[in-house]
């Protein structure tokens, strides 16, 4: 007798999401036609986040190869979207910020994902979606928390956003 897995628990749909919002993130960076692909917009979407911390930082983040995410800032510097800058701390060390041109295609570019959130949270009121927030929230706090690989990665609790313009 075949063993059946269950596939609606807490880790197989998130799993199921986290694969769906992927693809669905790439096509709408890809439909939106703002000259980068949906990893440089990864990229620069997580730089405007962490502005001002190392590139291996930024990798760890981000879950990607140093190499894969040196290629995306080297492009993404090539079009003066971002900037490699010393690290205060470390003089053998580089920081990565976002320059003032990143400013409209950021906000471009979270304008349109945050419609396409919207559209994906369809049938979700604003107390829904603040829950799944914060659920998702105590979620990766337990994780990073409890597993010894992502121990020491990142803080807990942290809060951070992306501000651009009027998009928030």
């Amino acid at each position: 007798m075949p063993f059946k897995l269950e596939s609606e628990t807490i880790g197989m749909l998130l799993t199921d999401v986290s694969r769906l919002l992927r693809g669905a993130f790439d096509r709408k960076v890809n439909a939106m036609d703002l000259g980068i692909t949906p990893g440089e917009a990864r990229t620069l979407i997580q730089v405007a986040l962490t502005e001002g911390i190392k590139q291996a930082e930024i990798a760890t983040r981000m879950g990607i190869e140093p190499m894969t995410l040196s290629a995306y800032l080297d492009r993404l510097e090539a079009t003066g979207l971002v900037a490699r800058v010393q690290d205060p701390a470390d003089r053998r060390a580089k920081n990565v910020v976002i320059t003032e041109k990143a400013g409209p295609l950021l906000h471009a570019l979270m304008t349109g994902l945050r419609d396409m959130m919207n559209a994906y949270t369809e049938g979700l009121d604003a107390e829904a979606r603040a829950l799944l927030c914060s659920n998702l929230r105590i979620l990766r706090d337990n994780l990073r928390q409890l597993d010894p690989c992502l121990a020491g990665k990142e803080t807990t609790g942290e809060k951070a956003e992306v501000r651009v313009g009027a998009a928030q």
